[in-house]
């Protein structure tokens, strides 16, 4: 197996795909051996809208061919960012009026955790058990997995972690809060939905003790639940919305959004508050624009109607414990986590990319582009179809 510190790059796992790619295109990835892998994990999210989608390809070459970086963050004006920002905002609400672009979620995260404290002069956050929000000191600290954050401890003092979708446990937000955060749909959870009374109660609760409501839409947000944003599903509107993974159109961009007033506190006391030397760069923010309006431009009813016949024939198979979906974001629970790693491992070696969660190994992930086709579709519910019988396979063969 190829080993990528062999090749002089920083390893992050002893079991990497090692998939050489040549290119991709729509929901393929082409391999340099000639073969293609349908695409049903969108780059964890990333590639929300496909491969080389023409319009994102095109504002790339347009920006690219403008100009690079030419200053840090909110020193000079420039266009790409001025029409993300705008493409950004006309999906939000009006309290939701000021984005400040950074370079990943979970630099979303902690900007965010910043703003908060600057806002209200507390010091503590309550976060969600099972939630995942990154791994910069910040987001880690209010990521629940202990064994991820174990080895990195001491993290950020003041955290506290309250139970994900429990109207009962609310009561302990009180006014020693900045905030409180959550993902709008837990995504390493293993696609936890919430109640939509207890989004209510929950953003109740944060306006009763004045504690800002944090709602993280790295993975869900960006049209994967069927909608826009997933708060969209909620009648629920949060003080700050942190944003990345699909907003940059496949380029790297993150994002935190709030309103002006609140904005405006980062720019004093301290001077430059939160700076950022490649948030906000002109190319990923061109793609973002137009990743933007292929979003403007989707057809929400084919997305829920193919995300149904996914969660129907899925789990109409008797090797499926479960299947959580909403929209296009999906978990697909079975027996154990051996199960889950030879149905990735079967599915991948027959043209079919499916994925781990970080923290829910009896589950894999399905998270296709939101222009998924369904010629598409029907070839990758044969190949999941194919995977779990090649299990139950092995299974009765060893009894």
């Amino acid at each position: 197996m190829d080993d990528f510190l062999m090749r002089g790059l920083a390893q992050t796992t002893l079991y990497p795909l090692n998939l050489q790619v040549s290119h991709a295109r729509g929901s393929y990835i082409h391999l340099e051996d000639g073969s293609k892998i349908l695409d049903f994990i969108s780059g964890v999210g990333v590639s929300a809208f496909g491969h080389h989608h023409p319009e994102i390809i095109g504002a790339l070459h347009e920006q690219i061919d403008k100009h690079l970086h030419v200053m840090v963050y909110g020193e000079a004006q420039q266009h790409s960012q001025d029409l993300a920002a705008k493409r950004l905002l006309s999906f939000l609400p009006d309290n939701l009026n000021a984005v400040y672009f950074v370079n990943s979620g979970a630099e979303a995260i902690d900007g965010a955790l910043k703003l908060a404290r600057r806002i209200t002069g507390r010091k503590n956050f309550m976060a969600m058990e099972g939630g995942y929000h990154g791994n910069t000191f910040g987001a880690l600290s209010i990521s629940s997995n202990q064994s991820r954050r174990a080895p990195f401890e001491p993290l950020l003092e003041g955290v506290q972690f309250i139970p994900f979708n429990s109207e009962r446990d609310l009561s302990a937000i009180d006014e020693s809060f900045a905030a409180v955060i959550a993902e709008t749909v837990q995504g390493d959870a293993g696609v936890r939905i919430p109640q939509a009374s207890w989004m209510k109660k929950l953003q109740e609760r944060c306006h009763e003790v004045g504690a800002l409501l944090i709602l993280d839409e790295i993975q869900c947000g960006m049209g994967r639940t069927g909608k826009p944003f997933a708060f969209d599903h909620y009648d629920i509107i949060p003080d700050i919305l942190c944003l990345g993974k699909a907003l940059g159109g496949g380029m790297p961009l993150g994002a935190f959004v709030s309103s002006k007033s609140r904005m405006r506190s980062l720019a004093h006391e301290p001077d430059l508050g939160h700076i950022t030397t490649f948030g906000g760069h002109p190319v990923p923010c061109a793609s973002s624009a137009a990743a933007l309006n292929i979003m403007k431009h989707l057809d929400w009813d084919n997305i829920e109607r193919r995300g149904d016949r996914l969660e129907q024939v899925i789990g109409q198979n008797n090797a499926v414990i479960e299947v959580r979906r909403i929209g296009f974001f999906i978990a697909v629970e079975m027996e154990s986590a051996e199960a889950v790693h030879f149905c990735v491992e079967h599915a991948r070696k027959n043209g079919l990319l499916i994925f781990y969660f970080l923290s829910t190994p009896q589950a894999f992930r399905i998270a296709p582009p939101l222009n998924l086709n369904d010629i598409e579709l029907d070839h990758g519910l044969t190949l999941l179809n194919e995977a779990f019988d090649a299990w139950r396979r092995a299974q009765l063969s060893q009894q």
